[in-house]
C-alpha cells in the first residue's frame, strides 16, 4: 500500500501511450493506491489524449503479520477470484514490482499460458527497499517471471537469473 504504488507509477511514467489500455489490480481494501493511480492517470492523459485504463480489484492474498498457514487460504482465493479477471482481460504484459497482490494475478496468468488461452509476458521488478533479500513476492516470482529485474549489485549476485539495471525507480 503506497509504497509499491509510488514505484510502479514510477515506472509506468516512462512508458509510451502505446501502452495502452492500462489494467491495474490492487487489494480490495488498498484506497490509498486507487487514489494515487486515478491521480496518476489524470496527469497521463493531459499528454496522451487517448489515454485508457481500468481498476481492478482481489481479495487481499496476504495481510500484514498474517500467519503462513491461513496466508495459503487466502491466497488460494485470491487465486480463484484472479483467474476470470486475467481471463477477461488476457494481458500481453504484466508489469509488477512486488506487493503480494502480484502473486495471484501472476499465477493466473501462468494458467492460462499453460492452458494455451493467452501467454503473458511477466516483468517483475524488485522493489527498490529490497537491498540484500528478496521480497516474499520475488522469492515466489523469481522462478515464473520471464524477466525479473533487481535493482542492487548484490541481489544479482545472489539470483543469477535477475537482471540488474540500477536504480529505475
Amino acid at each position: 500500500t503506497g509504497g509499491h504504488t509510488t514505484e510502479i507509477l514510477r515506472l509506468l511514467s516512462c512508458l509510451s501511450e502505446s501502452y495502452s489500455p492500462r489494467h491495474y489490480i490492487f487489494a480490495d481494501s488498498d484506497k490509498m493506491s486507487e487514489a494515487k493511480i486515478r491521480s496518476f492517470e489524470q496527469k497521463r492523459s493531459e499528454r496522451f489524449s487517448n489515454s485508457q485504463f481500468t481498476l481492478d480489484r482481489i481479495p487481499r492474498s496476504r495481510e500484514v503479520g498474517q500467519s503462513w498457514t491461513s496466508s495459503v487460504v487466502t491466497t488460494l482465493y485470491s487465486i480463484l477470484y484472479s483467474l476470470p479477471l486475467t481471463y477477461k482481460l488476457k494481458p500481453d504484459l504484466i508489469l509488477c514490482n512486488g506487493p503480494g497482490t502480484c502473486v495471484p494475478v501472476c499465477i493466473s496468468a501462468l494458467l492460462l499460458g499453460l492452458l494455451r488461452i493467452k501467454r503473458a509476458i511477466i516483468v517483475y521488478v524488485e522493489s527498490i527497499c529490497r537491498v540484500e533479500t528478496l521480497s516474499l513476492s520475488g522469492k515466489i516470482l523469481y522462478y515464473f517471471s520471464d524477466y525479473f529485474i533487481v535493482q542492487w549489485p548484490d541481489l544479482k549476485e545472489k539470483y543469477p537469473k535477475s537482471v540488474y539495471l540500477g536504480r529505475i525507480v
